[in-house]
């Protein structure tokens, strides 16, 4: 009987403190990879199967690094077509913060993400913690899908800004941003991690003439 009681009286002193930490801020941050640039491409260039095949690559290369137990997302927008709403890259990907692969944090929400974030060529690694080429390297492969503006919402009007909504590898083009925030000139689109310039298509050489593999984002949304 004492001995239940006791547990009783530790687990509300636990709850208590669960509790003081949500109101005070002091829960500690999520820990663990939560954030990486995919390390290859599904292999068909933009045609990732859309928004829901980007997400399952997301999902198998960060089981492959022991995090497939998180919800992961592509960091992709869609456009609005044939009636169905546009879809919006900052609204898939939870609310943060994110860890890379060697325990920096990215961002600690999505305005920040949106703002002042943390990334660069240093800190955009891969799944498995490596750097990825960016401009000056050879390959150069700084270039990475988005379809999206600079605050991360889906781009308006006719124009193909997201190589058929992820389902192209032929024609069209996509919105890529800079992850080493490097471009040619010191101009804003340049330094863009999301929104700097179209691809000249969507077939993987396409994707390579301005300096890119077909490489994405992916944000643990959980």
């Amino acid at each position: 009987m004492r001995q239940s009681i006791r547990w009783s009286l530790l687990g509300a002193s636990a709850a208590a403190l669960v509790a003081l930490g949500a109101c005070s801020g002091m829960m500690p941050a999520k820990s663990g990879l939560g954030f990486f640039v995919t390390s290859t491409n599904p292999g068909k260039g933009a045609d990732l199967g859309g928004l829901a095949g980007a997400d399952k690559h997301c999902q198998t290369l960060a089981a492959a690094a022991g995090a497939g137990h998180r919800n992961w997302r592509a960091y992709l927008s869609a456009q609005a077509v044939a009636g169905q709403a546009g879809v919006n890259a900052r609204d898939r990907i939870g609310n943060g913060p994110w860890q890379n692969a060697k325990g920096v944090v990215i961002a600690t929400d999505v305005a920040q993400l949106h703002g002042a974030n943390n990334l660069s060529k240093l800190t955009a690694l891969t799944e498995a913690g490596n750097p990825i080429n960016g401009r000056g390297d050879t390959p150069n492969l700084h270039d990475v899908l988005t379809g999206s503006q600079p605050d991360g919402t889906s781009i308006a009007g006719d124009a193909n800004s997201t190589c058929g909504n992820w389902m192209m590898s032929s024609g069209g083009a996509a919105m890529v941003g800079h992850h080493d925030k490097t471009g040619l000139d010191e101009s804003v689109p340049a330094k863009s991690w999301n929104s700097a310039h179209p691809s000249r298509g969507c077939s993987a050489d396409q994707l390579k003439s301005t300096g890119g593999g077909g490489l994405y984002y992916c944000f643990a949304a959980d």
